[in-house]
């Protein structure tokens, strides 16, 4: 099962021990989707904000 994630601090730390990050657009939101060996973390945001968060993570990024 995923583990959706709300606070933005924690998932960038999250994603500097991830293998990768999904990057799925929506039309009002913008999903993060990091994978780490056992688990999945999930962040729902705007589409605004997804840009500058993305900036600050340091694991390979994959748009779908």
């Amino acid at each position: 099962m995923p583990v959706e994630i709300f606070d933005v601090d924690e998932f960038v730390k999250i994603a500097e021990r991830a293998e990768y990050c999904n990057i799925k657009r929506l039309d009002r939101e913008v999903k993060l989707k990091l994978r780490i060996p056992k688990t999945l973390y999930t962040l729902k945001v705007n589409p605004t904000k997804a840009e500058e968060i993305v900036k600050k993570l340091s694991c390979e990024i994959r748009e779908i």
